[in-house]
């Protein structure tokens, strides 16, 4: 099958013709990647891409994976079962063709593939050329039960293009109403002055530039309480504060040199890096952070903060993982006194 005939503007028999004969993955380039499984916050993720697929005008694709069951006899009398994989098949694709009825009119190329294997391997084959991978989190149930939930969980970790989790109850926020889809709000992207930290940064700058909303960049410091007891006196925390304010403000400066255009604000807050990074990105349109951090100021916000934050996050969250990007190395670093 060609590129061509996978691809459509309108919905129906077309396109369920079109998947039947599968498509080359490594001939897929630049999309915006959904995983659909059947279940309404699949459904609500592919609106979310949808949405975002008009503002970079890049093509969506609708992705489903099946294994085939296995049957094993214990006696020479069990006899075995035939798997009819074609009606398989056709059950799946149907799965798409509801999902796309759910996107309704829309001028953005929708495409649809059904494949065969694991649902994380194929989403995560599908990252190395995909320009954003979208999935539904928090899923219960769907078809043969988990297209998505560990996918949400597992593709973040190991994604190699960023990963957007739409959680459900957003999901269903907007299928309902989609022009909360169009509400100017921050975005929100949590910085701890590590490399991958910096990489979300820039993520998360030109999303907010290509949507021409606020980003706001966020620093969580534990309070130098309770579990903090055991620093050392010398520590001069007015001075640590002080001077990862002063590394906001320079990387605020930074990210306004490739976005000169884009209001930047920054905030400093006392508490457990994934308790501040929900509550400030609550009414956001999006929470961005970074994966695998470690070090940095304030130590890890990233990392185990971002699982935190994915399976908490009342809005869709980016999860950025690490990528190569020459302006990061334009980035301030901080180089903290400790007494």
């Amino acid at each position: 099958m060609t590129e061509n005939s996978s691809q459509h503007k309108s919905f129906g028999t077309q396109a369920v013709a079109a998947r039947d004969t599968g498509v080359d993955l490594t001939k897929i380039s630049g999309e915006i990647i959904v995983g659909i499984d059947g279940s309404e916050q699949s459904y609500g993720a592919l609106i979310w891409a949808v949405h975002e697929a008009k503002r970079r005008d890049v093509p969506v694709r609708l992705v489903t994976a099946y294994s085939l069951p296995v049957f094993t006899g214990t006696g020479f009398d069990a006899g075995y079962s035939v798997v009819d994989e074609e009606a398989l098949r056709d059950g799946v694709a149907q799965i798409l063709d509801e999902a796309i009825s759910r996107v309704g009119e829309t001028d953005v190329e929708l495409r649809a593939t059904v494949e065969t294997g694991d649902a994380t391997g194929v989403l995560l084959e599908l990252s190395k050329r995909a320009e954003l991978m979208v999935v539904g989190s928090r899923s219960h149930g769907g078809f043969l039960g988990r297209l998505l939930g560990t996918v949400s969980t597992s593709l973040p970790a190991h994604s190699h293009c960023p990963t957007v989790a739409v959680p459900m109850s957003y999901g269903d926020k907007i299928d309902k109403d989609r022009t909360l889809l169009n509400h100017s709000k921050t975005i929100v992207v949590g910085s701890d002055g590590s490399d991958q930290a910096r990489v979300a940064i820039l993520k998360a700058a030109e999303e907010a530039d290509r949507r021409g909303v606020k980003l706001t960049l966020v620093n969580a410091l534990a309070p130098y309480t309770g579990a903090l007891n055991w620093v050392p006196a010398a520590v001069d925390f007015e001075a640590m504060y002080k001077e990862i304010a002063d590394l906001q403000r320079k990387a605020a400066h930074w990210v306004r040199g490739y976005y000169p255009e884009l209001e930047i604000e920054f905030k400093l807050i006392d508490g457990s890096p994934v308790q501040v990074l929900l509550e400030a990105g609550k009414d956001s349109s999006l929470l961005v952070v970074g994966t695998r951090g470690r070090g940095g100021v304030a130590g890890m916000l990233l990392g185990s903060t971002s699982q935190g934050v994915l399976h908490n996050a009342e809005v869709p969250v980016m999860i950025v993982p690490e990528l190569d990007d020459e302006r990061a190395d334009e980035a301030p670093t901080a180089e903290i006194s400790w007494g």
